[in-house]
């Protein structure tokens, strides 16, 4: 299971490789341009986020038709060698993926919301999928089904396109996610942040920080 950060922030990026915690990275144009806001240029925030990630970046063309696509696409993969061109899940995305493929340009085919949409990406040759979870919780569904779904028919036709589940709001995402045997978990700061913390492990912490307090009379450490 692969851990990356849904991110253009770079000190959130740095923040969690520090922790261990990153396999790569995931980013939109929502992202980026938030980042683009604070007075850095698109190549300056890709650049600082490629350098720091160790694994895959996923970067978005802008651009709704196939030529344009693919324009931006050779783009992007020249920025570095661990960028990964993100399309959407549209009928020119499909054409622009296949493109990719034949270039050897890994392809994330994003806002995925069924089964069929991402055989169609596996199929066209996407090196990921990313299904968005948490927006079918918004209108009433049940995201986390359509990731069993994927799964299912993945496994059935033993397609090696790597299921990365997107839109993650709760830690219960990522455990349904984990058990079903997603490759990938793209996460939000704040989720990510809060995965390793436990009550229990807190309370459990001051308790033998407290007797050892109680018995010695101090927090000074014996050795």
């Amino acid at each position: 299971m692969k851990l990356f950060l849904d991110s253009a922030n770079i000190e959130e990026i740095k923040k969690a490789r520090e922790w261990g915690l990153l396999d790569g990275v995931t980013t939109n144009p929502s992202l980026v341009a938030k980042e683009m806001s604070k007075g850095k240029g698109f190549r300056e925030v890709i650049t600082e986020i490629l350098h720091e990630t160790p694994g895959p970046v996923s970067i978005e063309v802008i651009a709704t038709d196939y030529e344009t696509m693919l324009s931006q696409a050779l783009k992007i993969s020249s920025l570095g060698s661990n960028a990964v061109v993100k399309l959407p899940m549209t009928l020119n995305g499909l054409n622009a993926t296949r493109a990719l493929k034949e270039k050897r340009i890994p392809v994330n085919s994003t806002l995925i919301f069924n089964g069929i949409q991402a055989l169609f990406a596996a199929k066209a040759g996407a090196e990921f999928v990313s299904p968005f979870v948490g927006r079918l919780d918004d209108i009433g569904e049940d995201g986390m089904s359509v990731i069993e779904q994927i799964k299912t028919i993945f496994t059935n036709y033993d397609i090696k396109t790597k299921i990365l589940v997107a839109s993650i709001r709760n830690p219960l995402h990522v455990v349904r996610a984990m058990i079903m045997g997603a490759d990938v978990i793209t996460l939000p700061f704040d989720v990510l942040s809060k995965l390793p913390s436990h009550p229990k492990t807190d309370e459990g912490l001051s308790r033998f920080l407290k007797d050892w307090e109680n018995a010695f009379g101090s927090m000074e450490f014996p050795l």
